[in-house]
Parts: C-alpha cells; sequence; structure tokens
C-alpha cells in the first residue's frame, strides 16, 4: 500500500539543517502551485532559486535567517550577518541588487546595537550596490539571539550566463577558497577566546579571530565569474555552509548528477583551524564553513580562475573533479579510494553547545 506524505516517518535532525531525505520527503513535494517562470526551483544544496523577469533577465531568490551574536560585537555581527546572505545569492554569478529584511528583536536590544546593525547593513549595501527595497522591525517578547529575523537577497542578471550548483557537468575541475571550517573556527575564536588564550595560546588565537572577516564568499564568487561562465569557464559555485567542504561537495554532485573525486590531502586546513577544531571536537572537513567557496570549472580554465582568485588575496586550490554519475562519490585518502557520502550532521553545533555549558 502506497503512503501518503503526511505518513512519512522522517525525522529532524538533533540541531541545524534539515538532512537530505528529510528535504526530499517533507519539503520538496509540497511547494505550492508551480509557474512557467520557474526556472530553479528548491533542491537541497542548491542556494538560490532563479525565475524570469522578462527580457532575457532572470532574479535569483535566497532567504536565510538573520543571525545576530552579540557576543561578536554587534559590528561584527552585524557584517556576518549580512554576508551570510549575500554569500548564498553571489553563488548565481551575479552581485545583490535588492533586500528584504524582517527583524524581530529581543527586547533587551537597544536603540544604540540596532543603529550599530542597520549602519553595518546599509553600508555593506552600499558597497556591492544593493538597496532595501521592504522589511519589517520590532521588538517581541519571547524572541532572543541569534536568530533574530530573516532576510531575502536578490540578484538580476542575464538569463544565459546565471548559474546554480547543479550545473557542474563530468570533467570539470573541482576548486576550493581559503580552506576547510573557515566559519567554525572564526567563530569559535570570537566566542571562547580566553579558552583558546590559555589551552592554544596566543597565536592560535590571534589566527582564529583574524578569519572572522574571512566568512564570507561574496568577493570570491564575484571575482570567479570574472574569467566566463559555463562552457567558458565556471560552471556551478557553492559555499560550504552547514556540513562544510564534504556536505558541499556532495551536494554539488547530487544536484548536478554527476560522480565526483575528491583528494582528501589537497583540501587545505590551516593549522590555527586544525587546532582549534581539534580543541573543540570538530572535524574541520565537515564542520560549517561560511567563507569557503566551492567552485567547478572547465578544465582549461582552472589555472585561470586560480590567478585571478590570488590576484585578489584569495587562496584556491584544485582538490577533485566531477565524474560521469555511473563513476559514483569518491574520497582519495592516503592513495585509497573510499566512498563519499553526506555527514548530515555538523559537529560544530553539539561543540558550541559543550562549550557554551562549560564556559558558564
Amino acid at each position: 500500500m502506497n503512503r501518503s506524505n503526511s505518513d512519512v516517518k522522517v525525522k529532524f535532525p538533533p540541531a541545524g539543517k534539515v538532512s537530505p531525505r528529510f528535504f526530499d520527503e517533507i519539503i520538496y513535494p509540497r511547494l505550492g502551485h508551480r509557474t512557467g517562470d520557474v526556472v530553479v526551483g528548491p533542491r537541497h544544496g542548491v542556494d538560490c532559486g532563479i525565475v524570469r523577469i522578462g527580457d532575457g533577465k532572470v532574479m535569483a531568490i535566497t532567504t536565510d535567517p538573520i543571525f545576530i551574536v552579540p557576543e561578536y560585537g554587534f559590528e561584527r555581527a552585524a557584517w556576518f550577518a549580512w554576508h551570510i546572505l549575500a554569500s548564498d545569492v553571489t553563488t548565481c554569478g551575479f552581485p545583490p541588487a535588492y533586500i528584504t529584511v524582517d527583524f524581530n528583536l529581543p527586547l533587551s536590544i537597544t536603540e544604540d546595537q540596532f543603529n550599530t546593525i542597520w549602519r553595518v547593513f546599509h553600508e555593506e549595501s552600499c558597497r556591492y550596490g544593493a538597496y532595501v527595497i521592504a522589511g519589517h522591525t520590532a521588538r517581541y517578547a519571547g524572541t532572543d539571539y541569534p536568530m533574530v529575523g530573516g532576510a531575502t537577497f536578490m540578484a538580476v542578471g542575464p538569463e544565459h550566463t546565471y548559474l546554480h550548483p547543479g550545473m557542474a557537468a563530468p570533467d570539470d575541475v573541482i576548486v576550493i577558497t581559503k580552506g576547510a571550517a573557515i566559519e567554525a573556527t572564526g567563530v569559535f575564536a570570537c566566542a571562547f577566546p580566553e579558552t583558546i588564550r590559555e589551552q592554544l595560546g596566543e597565536d592560535v588565537l590571534s589566527k582564529g579571530q583574524d578569519l572572522f572577516y574571512r566568512m564570507s564568499t561574496v568577493d570570491d564568487a564575484l571575482a570567479a565569474v570574472e574569467i566566463g561562465v559555463r562552457e567558458n569557464g565556471v560552471t556551478a559555485m557553492h559555499d560550504a555552509t552547514e556540513c562544510g567542504v564534504i556536505g558541499g561537495l556532495f551536494e554539488m554532485a547530487k544536484a548536478s548528477g554527476t560522480g565526483i573525486r575528491i583528494e582528501k590531502e589537497a583540501i587545505p586546513v590551516l593549522p590555527e583551524v586544525e587546532a582549534i577544531c581539534r580543541h573543540f571536537g570538530m572535524d574541520p572537513l565537515i564542520s560549517i564553513s561560511e567563507g569557503t567557496l566551492l567552485i567547478s570549472v572547465r578544465p582549461r580554465q582552472a589555472d585561470r580562475l586560480i590567478a585571478n582568485l590570488g590576484a585578489k588575496g584569495i587562496r584556491a586550490e584544485i582538490i577533485g573533479k566531477m565524474l560521469p554519475a555511473s563513476e559514483g562519490y569518491w574520497m582519495i585518502e592516503d592513495g585509497r579510494k573510499r566512498p563519499l557520502s553526506h555527514p548530515e550532521i555538523d559537529p560544530f553545533w553539539h561543540a558550541m553547545a559543550r562549550a557554551t555549558e562549560q564556559s558558564v
């Protein structure tokens, strides 16, 4: 007997984003009435929806929480909140153009604190040419940091040049920027500085905190598409957020309907990343890494891509290639091939809860 969607038994993860299975079985079957203007609808691992808006143009749209952590300082917290959203929309290859913002703020926030948040949102929007076109701002009982609302970022460009993570093809080279666990490291270095200073030393703390303003892929994505897109260069981009580099690579391959082969030793893991992740019990390859951009590119353009990113101060390395779907998903480690699978649970959340409890 066939079961209806309402009978499907699939659980929420303990924390963080839902798993691919949860998305496929619970969310994806119920998307309302689709119109012919939808070019790319929601899929697990795909950052933006794409809709036609006429005259050969499309709009890329992404939505995420507004994530404000007061312990970072409101200036840094607001910068990060803006760039989390902008990083997603720029994976389509276009700069952000329009923004809607919904602030559901806690009663404890002051006018000065909100003024700092909004000033940073304004400054970053001006820097990249985006404009806030609608929103809602209020304080409510029962709300609290870090999730203080949500926002939608939109980008506009020609239909023949947009990208999404499902456009990678067999033989594409896979390039990574910066390295693994950039966000996990930057966040822990700012949230637990005394612990890191005492246990790992001032140098590790300083380098970890320096990663905070690297937790964005906006500049990475906009620099990447300068070499050309689709058959002329970059074919797909995806920022390695929850479940980190491995999760992001798996999502790109699944969305593209390809196989994949990754060289584990080629994935950069900075010394401060290794030290902080190890201390707090996180595997850097599967830990949240906003700031890390995964790029698939036609082989003949890979060196040009790396050079263009390097000229802008963005480290980039080749870590593997896309394969025909029939060849499967693989990780090469110590010269041995083993299956590559989605981690499903990011260790960051449990590590953060444990560290927070220990620091109280």
